[in-house]
């Protein structure tokens, strides 16, 4: 996650910001229609009630004005987003969320995606619910529930960084377009004029927030990054954060599901299927791969050891075996908790200044309050 606190919210300002949708339900309607009602219906402000936050949900809003300038997901298709406005004293903080979803990383698996959401928005829901860190919901998501609340949809699937075209496949990679027609767009229905900003993502979408938050990619990564590693390496968080000037706030699990099984222990690299149990089920694993997995969250740790040294930046690294914390409802504000201190509390402490916020937990296995996936 990555802020921006004060004053007026530009262009290069937002660079560094994720949009959260707070709750107005509209019909489905191209970008350039809805933006002539300020993206969505107008109403007075409101406390909704618990009932009325659990039934809602978030219509889309397709950028089919952007499709001219290239905006467009892997197989041309429409960029598209979903805002549920904000109100009293959010109307005008502005959380932008960016979807996230892997990446593909070979013909057969970029023409795979594009028969699926993540690549085409024909598949995407019309409608989505808001939970976690977009939720409208008070009780929920206390410090940004009326804040206004973005989520721009994921189908470029590289992290909202490539602009070209493929002609072997006839695939689009324009994630660096998406992103700035998207912008381009908030602005100009309201997002011009907010106070407070935040950029979040998870995933892939946690990715494109660092790399968004305050440079662009490839061209733009930092030189005391570039000066030593190739522009590949550069691409990657651990490499460039340090880098990041805009306040950013890390939030994850020591042992990622998501890495251990794709990563650590992809399938391939694990023909006799040695770690196969271990990696959806962490009490089948072995002394020998529980260390193993302990060294790689101790590598993590080091990893930030910089980056946690600035008074700006705060982090949440939590021993649980989980994934994408911020956005659901159990663990955004439910039981994981770093000395009793839930997530969604960090995050606001951090935001507002009320609390310096960095919280590395125990190693595997002491923390009982995870909500652990495997």
């Amino acid at each position: 996650m990555v802020k921006t606190r004060t004053g007026g919210v530009g262009p290069c300002a937002l660079l560094a910001l994720v949009l959260l949708l707070a709750g107005s339900c509209v019909s489905v309607q191209a970008a350039d229609e809805q933006a002539t009602s300020g993206g969505g219906r107008r109403r007075r402000p409101h406390r909704r009630s618990a009932a009325s936050v659990a039934d809602m949900m978030v219509p889309i809003t397709f950028l089919n004005a952007s499709v001219d300038k290239g905006a467009v997901c892997m197989d041309g298709t429409p960029a598209a987003y979903h805002l549920d406005r904000g109100s009293g004293a959010g109307s005008k903080s502005w959380i932008v969320n960016l979807e996230g979803g892997g990446w593909c990383n070979n013909a057969r698996t970029c023409r795979f995606r594009t028969r699926t959401h993540h690549g085409s928005s024909n598949f995407m829901e019309r409608q989505i619910s808001f939970t976690g860190i977009m939720s409208a919901s008070p009780a929920e998501n206390p410090d940004f529930y009326n804040w206004n609340r973005v989520k721009i949809r994921y189908c470029d699937s590289a992290s909202f960084a490539g602009d070209t075209f493929d002609k072997a496949t006839g695939l689009y990679f324009r994630g660096q377009r998406i992103w700035e027609e998207a912008i381009q767009h908030l602005l100009s229905i309201g997002m011009a004029s907010a106070d407070r900003a935040l950029l979040t993502g998870c995933s892939a979408g946690g990715l494109a927030a660092i790399l968004h938050c305050d440079q662009g990619v490839a061209p733009h990564l930092p030189p005391t990054c570039t000066d030593h590693l190739d522009a590949t390496s550069c691409f990657f968080p651990q490499d460039i954060i340090d880098s990041i000037k805009t306040p950013i706030f890390l939030l994850n699990a020591a042992y990622d599901v998501w890495q251990i099984e794709e990563s650590l222990a992809p399938s391939k690299a694990d023909p006799s299927r040695a770690w196969r149990a271990c990696k959806f089920n962490r009490s089948a694993c072995n002394a020998s791969q529980i260390n193993f997995l302990q060294g790689f969250r101790d590598q993590m740790v080091a990893s930030v050891r910089g980056f946690s040294s600035s008074k700006s930046n705060g982090l949440f690294i939590n021993s649980c075996f989980a994934h994408c914390q911020s956005e659901l409802p159990a663990t955004w504000n439910g039981t994981p908790a770093i000395q009793n201190k839930r997530i969604a509390k960090s995050v606001g402490d951090w935001y507002f200044g009320r609390a310096e916020v960095k919280a590395i937990d125990c190693p595997y296995p002491c923390d009982n309050t995870c909500r652990n996936i495997i």
